[in-house]
């Protein structure tokens, strides 16, 4: 049976397996589904249209899929919902706002660790095994890739997409997509300065997937020239591993949008 605090408030539409812990002060909206495991602490918000799967943890304080901060959508505009997948640990003050499209989602995955104040616009989709520290803050329609890193107060432009294992820097802010793997710091412009070994040992890489790795990024970002051509000459090589087509991927996609956004390409207004 789920343990819910007597001074929660919770609808009655509302979704909660039997071992859910749901803390004092709490309020969980209609159309919320939440799944075994999940734990809320005091003071959490869960507005409607909001599915969260298993083994879930929200500090206190959270406020989980309340409106978008839009200045034209009025309180009666439809939106759309928010998914979260199992095993997510989002601390103390973490927003996450859900889809301004009726009928789409913003989505977080599996086994991410969001810090204290964290915010994740609307339409945002991230991926697993993500670390955001305290602060990040994140624009809508924007992708995170599988391992990203991101340290405290980074921030993000609208529709960036930040690639897989890479690592940014603290207060850097992000406007331009970002290829795996790499080390990113500063802002407009955002720098890149090396390669996140640490990332690739998280992700369990070979030797020789990290020597490919490093051996791509010497031949993108340290031989001098554009780098949208650095990128096709390596692309034109026989033998490219998947690793190394992800970042080549990311430089040929971001440079088709002048702001290097590849994700621009998706804007409705």
């Amino acid at each position: 049976m789920s343990q819910i605090h007597p001074s929660a408030v919770v609808s009655r539409e509302a979704e909660i397996s039997d071992d859910v812990v749901v803390g004092p002060n709490c309020v969980i909206e209609s159309d919320v589904s939440i799944g075994a495991g999940s734990r809320l602490g005091a003071n959490v918000v869960i507005d409607k249209n909001v599915k969260i799967g298993a083994n879930n943890q929200f500090f206190a304080n959270c406020v989980i899929g309340s409106r978008p901060q839009l200045l034209r959508l009025d309180p009666n505009t439809p939106i759309g919902s928010l998914v979260i997948g199992d095993g997510n640990i989002f601390h103390e003050q973490v927003t996450i706002h859900p889809s301004i499209y009726p009928g789409e989602s913003t989505r977080i995955g599996n086994e991410n660790f969001l810090m204290v104040g964290v915010h994740i616009g609307h339409d945002c989709a991230l991926e697993d095994k993500i670390v955001m520290s305290n602060y990040v803050q994140i624009g809508g329609h924007c992708k995170i890739e599988t391992g990203a890193w991101l340290s405290g107060l980074a921030a993000s432009h609208q529709f960036v997409t930040i690639g897989k294992w890479c690592y940014v820097a603290g207060l850097a802010g992000i406007n331009r997509d970002i290829p795996p793997f790499l080390i990113i710091s500063g802002h407009y412009p955002q720098k890149v300065r090396g390669v996140n070994e640490r990332g690739l040992n998280r992700a369990g890489m070979s030797e020789q997937e990290k020597e490919n790795i490093c051996r791509a990024y010497k031949k993108l970002y340290r031989q001098g020239n554009v780098l949208l051509e650095n990128a096709k000459a390596l692309a034109a090589e026989d033998g490219l591993d998947e690793n190394v087509r992800a970042m080549i991927d990311v430089i040929t996609k971001s440079s088709e949008h002048r702001f290097g956004r590849y994700l621009e390409k998706s804007r409705r207004h």
